[in-house]
């Protein structure tokens, strides 16, 4: 009976473990029809998250950048470049780069970027340091624990008067007074009944 026990709760700990977002998600970084790189145009040229994801404060999405946006600069800069070809016949024929998705949310579960950031939840808080990325890959599980545990404890990752998209933000001492009346303010209670994300 103990050896029955023993095993089920192996067998349970090996699918709660392997087949959990933490194990499968985490570390997702698949390859891209064109090599773009966030650590050089992010870390090194300084190009905030909203110049290519655009509606990402009034959207529930981070939309994808069409290729005029890339284009606004690449018809200046390295527009002979070989690496640019798929770039510019794609610009030239209207034709959409077909980008893989990397953050991805079941379709019963709703979120809105625009809540986060207009509620001063950074981008790397969920992304990771994007900036340090060669090859953009998911950081966090995105599970429903996951969110939770932020909705029930949101101040770490509140930054008021902060820009959301500065990766290198840290913490100042008063903190906790500055988020306390950020959240008063701007009446921010993160939800935590199921109707928040699944509608």
């Amino acid at each position: 009976m103990f050896l029955g026990g023993g095993a089920l709760l192996g067998v349970v700990f090996f699918f709660w473990y392997y087949a959990s977002p933490k194990y499968t998600d985490v570390g997702y970084a698949p390859n891209q029809p064109i090599d773009y790189s966030h650590k050089f145009h992010v870390g090194t040229l300084g190009l905030d998250c909203r110049y290519c994801h655009s509606f990402v404060e009034s959207s529930h999405e981070a939309n994808i950048p069409s290729t005029s946006v890339c284009m606004n600069c690449h018809q200046n800069i390295r527009k002979e470049s070989k690496d640019l070809t798929l770039l510019k016949d794609s610009y030239e024929n209207n034709d959409p780069i077909e980008w893989v998705k990397v953050h991805m949310l079941p379709d019963y579960a709703y979120f809105d970027h625009s809540v986060h950031l207009n509620a001063g939840v950074g981008c790397v808080s969920c992304h990771g340091r994007i900036d340090q990325m060669e090859v953009v890959q998911q950081s966090e599980p995105l599970s429903m624990s996951w969110c939770l545990d932020c909705h029930r404890n949101p101040d770490d990752h509140i930054r008021p008067n902060t820009p959301v998209t500065d990766m290198d933000w840290n913490k100042p001492e008063n903190h906790d007074d500055i988020v306390k009346q950020f959240k008063i303010d701007n009446n921010i209670k993160p939800p935590q009944d199921c109707s928040a994300c699944h509608r």
